[in-house]
This record gives structure tokens, C-alpha cells and sequence, in this order.
């Protein structure tokens, strides 16, 4: 059997299966797992067998029998097989005639024969079966009903259909083919279930692998494999270390033992059909027409022998495919290297698509040539304006093969187009190493430019250790004005990147001048837009459009090509920022459907981050995921920019998914920006870390918001950032101080960002400073002054398409009202933000509205009067009722001492006490009132007022009081 002798013997991907198998089997009679060969069958059954030997043994029996292809032939093969492990005396036991009958099928006695014999073996065997289960659970095991002998199973048939009411069970596997159904349920008792043995997943194959082959190579198995786990193990063993061995439409080596199997039939076929299969097997998209065209004399005749053998079969439309992916690489596999060629030859003059006649060209004709490589250079032009970089890498770096030796300047160029065109698939291994060979060779200045830009995109974000290499670049371009923008350009991106923003913008403008004077008008329009997002980032809207403006003139005002796509996505990023949402994802949206099937990875990659920024702020939650997602998988297939997909993730996870979920995200992109020498990234990264801390609304997150958004502000500081994304930070940085206790601290985050705010800044700014504002005003006491605030951004937030901003905002009013006793005003805001946080599928907002309101229904059971105390004013309350010292809460909350002081001055007013244990006291009544639990006050020799109930903000966090340390 295949899946032994495969030594399959891993669950990858059948667990599910496994379990419906067991629940089956415990609620019925028998179970038939059935597919192709190599898809697992034997492995669920020992499996299954294993799992239910608890119910069979100790008392019970196990009969067992897999039969080989052979055996089918051998009469009562598998009675032999069942029977070895039954007792003599259960022989014994049986009745003369069924004992001799049986015996005699058993090769322990004379041969059976007649009908009469025949029916003594079915009842000998169905009394056996009747004993052993007088004695304990029987369960029979099939694995190989397809090479189980006609005797055995007449026999079985009969058995199997008398044993109700015994506890005989039987687990079974068949073969069949693709697609077909047993032919030997009846081998089983009545009702028994029949489950197909499903196809694993890419996902699981690779899994099964478990190797570390080239991702080129992984796919071709995967491909060739079909989901079957032996045909995935045995191409696993032998698949080639090299991505180029798989490389334009070539298939896998197969191993003999699996061509063996596969084409047994299909080796004692006519000359002309094996022929005939062999040409199919090298087209990429065999019809009967090619296989006509390239000069075989009745293709549809050959192929009708295949078709009857289940090889392979045209279909009404002429198309011409294997019955399995496999069989095809097997019958390439099996071909000698001659024949091969011929095919490829043939199927050359026959088919007229340009990428795939260079393939054939290219196979049938393996060595130098200078025509074969032009022809190769042309069909990966085509190849890559078609939108497949991947096809244009191996028809450029084939070319470079084919190139003679003589012609090295030639060849050079040619593996730097390969390189190029691997960069745009994301193949970095391989475009790095194309590269690195012109570098070392080359005698050409502007190739050795051209390898080292080739090494700037495969940094991706990590940039920051590029300035050796652009520096050198800029050594060999010297005199060549087209060489010397093209590293500028680079320079000025390294700048953006790591912070470095006057850099990035006198670089940027050289770049401009010099690609002026080569007129390359591409890398004059890619430094101008890099020049916008500069200024963009230094706060400086007006230069930043007037950039974008110059940019798009150049390509003719045209919103569509190559060239244009960076500053349709630049456009809708200053629209953003701006707060013309709608308009920003219309952009991005229509630069999305367009560049879909041609740009390259970098570009695809952009496209998304900015989209999942533009429907976060739009309040398209779920939306916004999935994009995220479609990062995360651009990612995973390629390798590359890692910071921006996670950053993307974070944001999105923000908005629609989980704060913890947010927060492991958006630690992941902050090492991986600062692995990067990113800070561009680095600053969202952990705008975004402080946004999730932010959003699980204690002190103890909100100390970790403080941490990552401090960081943000230093580095917007040293970068000179002042974009309307960082002055949102800043606020975010000034709630989170609040939350802290620290209003004085606050209070200076929100004065800088004032200072920093123009007169036309964006309507969110604003809303964002003055919700900052309002929660300060609350959290010094003036409630009344905060939520006049809080309204105020409201209003002006009502004004524009930001749901989630508006959301956040109602929560701060409704937050700020309830602990004010404000009861209806605090209901109507909170009310209307987890309605819309629930519309837009903001899941962690309308979390927090919806604790806000639970709060609110509390307070109205608790009854009137009570003080209540903030998250800070009720953790301070909590420690120090505990027992802890101001310097010791301070450590524990990440505040200051002073801040503590304040905080307790606070929470002394509100409570009606002077003493700390008169604190306890009114701590412990709290915890006793909501349940929590029972705590014991000792005595204080100060005097004792009468403390008042107390309501907690947040009763879920609040614990018993408890001692940090034992004070002296």
C-alpha cells in the first residue's frame, strides 16, 4: 500500500476528519474511509484502531487484514489474515460441518466446495464472530477492500449483515479513484458511514513538509501534489534546492517508484499515444488544436487510449488534461531528455502566445545563443507589461544563460532586467543575487548603479544602514545626471524613512534637478512625490501639494500608469489628513482595482496599508480587517516589508478587532520597525501600540499608552514632524495622561500641540485637542467645563465622515456626565456611540460603551449620593487602603509621587475621610457592597469620621485591598 510505504504517518490536517470518524463509530456499526491512493486512508485507520482500543480492550478482540494487490487473486486470503489471532477453541466450538468448512478455508484442512460448503464457511465464520463477542467488543479492520479476495468478501457480506444487536464494529478502507465512489460498502454492516478522504490544503502540505525547499519549489509540490500527502512526501524528498530547477513551466522530478506506480498502464500504451502524452505533458495549455498544429498525426485517437486507461482526457471544448496533476510531471519526469526536446520543439512552431513559444524555444534548445536570448528578453517584456513579474524573472534570467559568452555587457544587462523583474515579484533571494553577480563582474559603471539599486529595493524599509552603498553609487555615477538622480532619489527615501527630513528634501530636490537634465521624467515624478510626503510629514500641506502638482503635470495630468500611481496614493493621503475621507478612498480604491493585476509588491503593499488607514477613519471596521489581511498574505507569500503589514494589522485590529489583539500587532511592528531602522514606521507603530493600550480604559494600560506615545512625541521631535496624524498622538498622549492622574502633565502635552497647530488645521485636530481638553477639565474636578468641551468636539465632529473619532468622543462625554450624575445626558452619549461603533463594527469601542452604560444602570441601582471615584482615584484607593506608601503606589501605577498626592487629596474629598485607614474602611465597605469580598480594618489612633458608600468607576477591575510592602 502507498501509505505505508510512503511511511505516511502524520495527522496534519485530519484531526476534524479523525473526530467525526470516532463520534461515527461510537454510534454506529461501522466506518469506510475512502479515496485515491496516497491520500492517507491506511493512517486514519491505525488511528481510529488505536483510539479504540480502550473500548476494545482488555476483554475484546481485534481481527485484522490488509491486503496487498496480489492477494486479490489468493481465495480466502483475508479470512486468513482475520482469523490468525482467533483461538483453536473458538474453532473448536463450532459445529462439525462449519468447523470442517471453515477449517478447510482456513488451509487447515481439506478444500471447500459446493454451495453447501460455501454457506458452512459464512455461518462458521458469523458464530465465531457471535462467541468472541459473548466475551468482549469485536472490531474488524479492512484496510484494502479494493485487493480483498471475491471469497472473502461473499463471506463478509454475509456476516455483516447478521451481527445487529452483537458489539461487533468494523473500520474499513478503500481505494478509489479521483472523484469516484466505493464499490465495497456492503463489506460493511448496515449504516454503517462512508467518509471521503479529503485533499490537505496547501497550508497543511506545507506543514506536512516540514523543509525549508525554496517557496518556488514549495508551490511546484504543492501543485503537483493535489492535496495527496504521499505524492507531497515522496516530491518532498527529492524537490531541488534550486527555484530555477522548477522555473518556467518545468515540472518536479518525480521519484521512479512513483512513476512506477503512476504509469505502469501508461508504459505498455502505442508509441504515438506515449507520445502523444508526452507533448501534452510539456504544453502549458494543451488543446487538441496545439497537439494537431504541432504535427502529431491523430492526437484524439491517442488520447481515447488514455482516457480508457484514466490517464488523461479531452474534453468537449478540445482542452487536454491529466486525471491527476502528477501524472502529468510523471510522464515528463519519464521521458528521456531527447524526447523532451523534441516535444519542446515541436510545441515551439505550434503555439503563438510569446511567453510560452520562448519556453519552449528556450528548453528545446539548452545552450548559448544570442537569438534564443533576444527572443527570451522580448517574451519577458511582454511578460512583465502583462503584470506577471515572476514569468518575466525566469525568461530574463534564461536569457542571461543563453547570452554567449562573448557578449558580456549583454549579459549583465539581461540579469539585471532579471533581477528587476524579481524584485517586482518579491523574490528578494533571488533579485539580491543577480544583482550582487553584476556588481562583483561588471566593468560598466551604470550597471554596477543598476546592481546597487537593485539592493536599495530589496532593503525594503531598512534603510538605514543603505548609506555606504548610495555613497558608492554616487562614486560610480558621477558624470551620468540620469544615475546620479536615480541615487539621490534613494538617498531622499532613505531620509523619509529614518527620520532625517532635511536630508530627505534636499536630496530629493537634486534628484529632481538631475533626472531634468537626463530627462527621465519616471525618477524626476518618484522625487517629487517623495519631496511631498516630506513636507507632508513636516507639517507643510501647501509645499506638499504644490510638489504633487509638479509631479502630475509631468505625466500629463493622467491618473493612471506606472508613474502616476505613488501620487494618486500621495493625493489621497494629504486628502486624509485633511479629512476628506471620501475622497482619499475613492482614490486609493480605483489606484487599487488598476494596479491589481500589474504592480509589483512594493506598490501593492502601499496601496493597501493606505487603504486600511483610509477605512479605519472612515469607520469601515470590518473592511478595514480585511484588507489587513490581504497585507498579512502579501506578506507571508513574499517575504517582504513586514513593519508597514503589521502596522496595518494593528490599526485595522484597533478598529474592528481586540485591544490585546491590537496590542500584540502593534508590538510586532515596532520591533520589526525598529529592526528596520524605520522610524517612519516606528512612529505609527506606535502611535498605534498607545492606541491599543489606550483602549483598555485602566491605569495600568494607560501607564503603557503614556510609555509608547511619550515616544512618539521625542521622535516627531527629532524628525520635526508637525502632519495632522502626529498632533492626533499628541492627544491621545494627553488622555492617557489624564486617565494617570497626571493633569499637569496633560496639560503641557496639549499646550505643545496648540502651539503647533495652523489656522486651516483639520477639523479632527481640533475635535481631537479639545476631547483631550475636556477629560482634563474633568479630571481636575470642573466636569461642568469638560463636558462643554467634549460638546464642543462633538459638534464639530458630527460636521465630518468620522465615525470612529465621533464615537471616541461620545464615550469621553458620556464617560465624564455619568461620573457627574448627569444620568440622561450621560445614557443619550453613550447610547448613540455603541449604536454607531455597533453600525461600523467598531468591536472594541462599543465594548467600551457599552461598560460605560452598564456603569450608568449600576449607579442608578446604588441610588443617589454616593462619590465616585475615577479608574486612577479608585486603583490609588485601593493600594494605599492596602497599606502602600505614596513612593510605593507611584512605582506601581507609573505616576509620579506628586501625582499621588493630588490624586489621594481627591480621593479623600470625595470619600469624607483625613486618615488612611479610614480609607480602608470606606474601600472595604465598597468591595463588601458589590460582593467582592470581606475585608478587616484594624484601628487608627486618629479620629474616625462616618465614610460615606463609595461607586467605583470601574467595579469589574477593583480588588480587595492589599499590602505591597509591610511598613516600617
Amino acid at each position: 500500500m502507498p501509505e505505508r510505504a510512503a511511511e505516511v504517518r502524520s495527522l496534519t490536517g485530519r484531526r476534524e476528519l479523525l473526530d467525526a470518524a470516532r463520534a461515527e463509530l461510537t454510534n454506529r456499526h461501522g466506518v469506510l474511509l475512502y479515496g485515491p491512493a496516497g491520500i492517507g486512508k491506511s493512517v486514519l485507520v491505525a488511528a481510529l484502531v488505536a483510539s479504540s482500543a480502550a473500548h476494545v480492550q482488555p476483554s475484546g478482540t481485534v481481527l485484522h487484514c490488509s491486503p496487498a494487490e496480489g492477494d486479490a487473486r489468493l481465495p480466502f486470503a483475508g479470512l486468513v489474515d482475520l482469523f490468525a489471532r482467533v483461538p483453536e477453541s473458538c474453532l473448536d466450538a463450532l459445529a462439525p460441518e462449519p468447523q470442517v468448512a471453515l477449517r478447510a478455508a482456513l488451509l487447515r484442512g481439506r478444500e471447500p466446495g459446493g454451495d453447501r460448503d460455501r454457506l458452512a464457511i459464512r455461518v462458521a465464520v458469523l458464530e465465531v464472530l457471535r462467541a468472541l463477542a459473548a466475551t468482549g467488543p469485536v472490531l474488524l479492520v479492512l484496510d484494502g477492500l479494493q485487493w480483498l479476495d471475491r471469497p472473502t468478501v461473499e463471506v463478509l457480506a454475509f456476516v455483516v449483515r447478521r451481527v445487529q444487536g452483537l458489539d461487533v464494529r468494523v473500520v474499513a478502507a478503500e481505494r478509489v479513484a479521483e472523484g469516484e465512489q466505493p464499490e465495497r460498502p456492503h463489506c460493511c454492516p448496515p449504516g454503517s458511514v462512508e467518509l471521503p478522504v479529503p485533499p490537505l490544503t496547501d497550508d497543511e502540505v506545507a506543514q506536512l513538509l516540514h523543509t525549508d525547499i525554496p517557496p518556488a519549489v514549495l508551490r511546484a509540490v504543492q501543485d503537483a501534489a493535489a492535496g495527496n500527502p504521499w505524492y507531497a512526501l515522496e516530491l518532498g524528498r527529492t524537490a531541488p534546492n534550486d527555484a530555477a530547477a522548477v522555473g518556467l513551466g518545468r515540472t518536479l522530478p518525480v521519484p521512479r517508484r512513483l512513476r512506477t506506480l503512476l504509469l505502469d498502464q501508461v508504459r505498455s500504451m502505442p508509441e504515438s499515444a506515449r507520445r502523444t502524452l508526452l507533448v501534452t505533458s510539456a504544453a502549458a495549455h494543451p488543446t487538441l488544436t496545439v497537439l494537431r498544429t504541432a504535427g502529431l498525426h491523430d492526437p484524439a485517437a491517442d488520447l481515447a487510449e488514455a482516457e480508457r486507461l484514466g490517464v488523461a482526457a479531452a474534453d468537449a471544448d478540445g482542452t487536454v488534461r491529466f486525471r491527476h496533476p502528477l501524472i502529468r510531471a510523471a510522464v515528463y519526469a519519464d521521458a528521456t531528455e531527447h524526447g523532451r526536446r523534441q516535444a519542446h520543439a515541436l510545441l515551439a512552431d505550434a503555439v503563438t502566445e510569446p511567453v510560452e513559444r520562448a519556453r519552449h524555444l528556450a528548453l528545446a534548445h539548452p545552450y548559448e545563443d544570442e537569438t534564443t536570448a533576444r527572443t527570451l528578453m522580448a517574451a519577458a517584456e511582454h511578460a512583465r507589461r502583462d503584470g506577471a513579474p515572476d514569468a518575466a524573472f525566469e525568461l530574463a534570467r534564461l536569457a542571461a544563460r543563453r547570452t554567449p559568452g562573448e557578449r558580456p555587457v549583454q549579459r549583465a544587462d539581461r540579469l539585471l532586467a532579471a533581477a528587476e523583474y524579481a524584485c517586482d515579484a518579491g523574490q528578494l533571494e533571488e533579485a539580491g543575487q543577480a544583482a550582487e553577480t553584476v556588481l562583483a563582474g561588471s566593468g560598466s559603471a551604470r550597471q554596477r548603479v543598476r546592481a546597487r539599486l537593485v539592493l536599495l529595493r530589496n532593503a525594503g524599509q531598512a534603510l538605514k544602514g543603505a548609506h555606504a552603498l548610495i555613497e558608492e553609487g554616487l562614486r560610480d555615477a558621477d558624470g551620468d545626471p540620469e544615475a546620479e538622480a536615480w541615487l539621490h532619489h534613494w538617498a531622499a527615501v532613505r531620509g523619509l524613512l529614518c527620520g532625517e527630513l532635511e536630508d530627505a528634501a534636499r536630496h530629493a530636490r537634486r534628484a529632481a534637478r538631475q533626472a531634468a537634465l537626463a530627462g527621465d521624467t519616471d525618477t524626476r515624478i518618484g522625487a517629487l512625490a517623495t519631496l511631498a510626503r516630506v513636507r507632508s510629514l513636516g507639517g507643510e500641506p501647501v509645499a506638499a501639494d504644490t510638489a504633487l502638482e509638479e509631479a502630475l503635470a509631468l505625466t500629463g495630468g493622467a491618473d493612471a500608469g506606472p508613474e502616476s500611481w505613488g501620487l494618486i496614493r500621495m493625493r489621497a493621503i494629504l486628502a486624509l489628513d485633511s479629512d476628506k475621507v471620501t475622497e482619499a478612498q475613492e482614490r486609493v480604491a480605483q489606484l487599487l482595482s488598476e494596479i491589481g493585476e500589474f504592480a509589483g509588491v512594493e506598490e501593492f503593499m502601499a496601496t493597501l496599508v493606505a487603504l486600511t488607514r483610509i477605512q479605519v477613519r472612515a469607520g469601515y471596521c470590518r473592511e478595514a480587517l480585511h484588507t489587513a489581511a490581504r497585507c498579512t498574505r502579501a506578506v507571508a507569500e513574499t517575504g517582504v516589508q513586514a513593519a508597514p503589514a503589521l502596522y496595518a494589522a494593528a490599526l485595522a485590529a484597533t478598529a474592528g478587532g481586540t485591544a490585546d489583539e491590537a496590542r500584540h500587532l502593534a508590538e510586532q511592528a515596532v520591533r520589526a520597525s525598529e529592526a528596520d531602522g524605520d522610524r517612519l514606521f516606528l512612529l505609527r507603530a506606535l502611535a498605534v501600540l498607545g492606541q491599543a493600550e489606550l483602549l483598555v480604559g485602566d491605569p495600568r494600560g494607560a501607564a503603557a499608552a503614556v510609555e509608547a506615545l511619550q515616544r512618539v512625541k521625542e521622535l516627531g521631535a527629532a524628525m520635526s514632524a508637525a502632519d495632522p496624524p502626529l498632533l492626533h498622538w499628541y492627544s491621545d498622549l494627553a488622555e492617557a495622561l489624564v486617565v494617570l492622574g497626571e493633569t499637569d502633565a496633560a496639560g503641557t502635552v496639549i499646550d505643545e500641540a496648540r502651539a503647533r497647530v495652523s489656522g486651516d488645521a483639520p477639523g479632527s485636530v481640533l475635535a481631537a485637542l479639545e476631547r483631550a481638553e475636556g477629560l482634563r477639565e474633568a479630571g481636575l474636578g470642573r466636569a461642568k467645563e469638560g463636558a462643554v468641551r467634549l460638546r464642543t468636539a462633538v459638534d464639530r465632529l458630527r460636521q465630518l465622515p468620522l465615525p470612529v473619532d465621533l464615537v471616541r468622543t461620545l464615550i469621553a462625554l458620556g464617560a465624564v456626565e455619568r461620573r457627574a450624575r448627569h444620568r440622561n445626558a450621560a445614557r443619550t452619549a453613550l447610547g448613540e456611540a455603541l449604536e454607531t461603533a455597533t453600525h461600523i463594527g467598531a468591536v472594541p469601542l462599543a465594548a467600551r460603551a457599552g461598560d460605560e452604560l452598564a456603569r450608568l444602570e449600576a449607579g442608578d441601582r446604588d441610588g443617589e449620593g454616593r462619590p465616585e471615584l475615577t479608574p486612577t482615584e479608585a486603583r490609588v484607593a485601593e493600594l494605599v487602603g492596602g497599606g502602600a506608601t505614596n513612593r510605593e503606589v507611584a512605582a506601581e501605577l507609573f505616576i509620579s509621587v506628586k501625582t499621588v498626592e493630588g490624586t489621594l487629596s481627591r480621593v479623600y474629598r470625595k470619600v469624607g475621610v483625613r486618615s488612611r485607614t479610614a480609607l480602608a474602611h470606606a474601600m472595604a465597605v465598597a468591595v463588601i457592597a458589590s460582593g467582592a469580598a470581606t475585608v478587616s480594618v484594624g484601628d487608627d489612633d486618629q479620629q474616625q469620621p462616618t465614610a460615606q458608600p463609595v461607586t467605583i468607576s470601574q467595579p469589574g477591575r477593583i480588588r480587595a485591598p492589599r499590602a505591597l510592602r509591610t511598613r516600617r
